[in-house]
């Protein structure tokens, strides 16, 4: 069952880096353009503005790329930087605990980008097309690493 599983992994880190992609960009897409109930209930968030506009254009832009695959490890570690500063900044002088100062997204989102910056995009992503021609060639199973421990 090990052996399964850990040949799924690269495609299922990809099904992940696709989800979290998609997740972070759409909040950035809310705020920017008022897409999908907008930024804080409606409306969009001023041009220019801090923090709130740069960390919708790091949401739109570090999300989409990730979702595709393409420098995830410096997207997403921008992305988990903007989102711990997030957290920080703006929620938890509020209160302790996420589930009481509204920063659980800015908390899931900091440590689901920190992962993608070490364990990369998985499979599905177009890093593998710009890779050199021996990282993207495929190893053999006995020559990868499982992420895990």
């Amino acid at each position: 069952m090990t052996g399964r599983l850990n040949s799924a992994q690269p495609y299922a880190l990809g099904l992940f880096r696709i989800v979290i992609g998609l997740l972070f960009a759409c909040h950035g897409a809310a705020s920017l353009f008022g897409v999908l109930g907008g930024a804080m209930g409606g409306g969009t968030v001023d041009a220019g503005t801090w923090p709130g506009w740069y960390a919708a254009v790091i949401q739109l832009v570090g999300g989409g790329l990730v979702a595709l695959g393409l420098g995830t490890r410096a997207a997403a570690f921008i992305s988990s930087g903007s989102m711990a500063y997030a957290y920080f900044k703006v929620h938890q002088p509020e209160a302790l605990w996420p589930m009481q100062n509204g920063g659980e997204a800015s908390a899931i989102f900091c440590w689901a980008m920190l992962l993608l910056v070490f364990t990369g995009s998985g499979a599905l992503g177009l890093d593998r097309l710009f890779a050199p021609r021996g990282e993207s060639e495929g190893k053999a199973a006995s020559e990868r690493t499982p992420v895990t421990a």
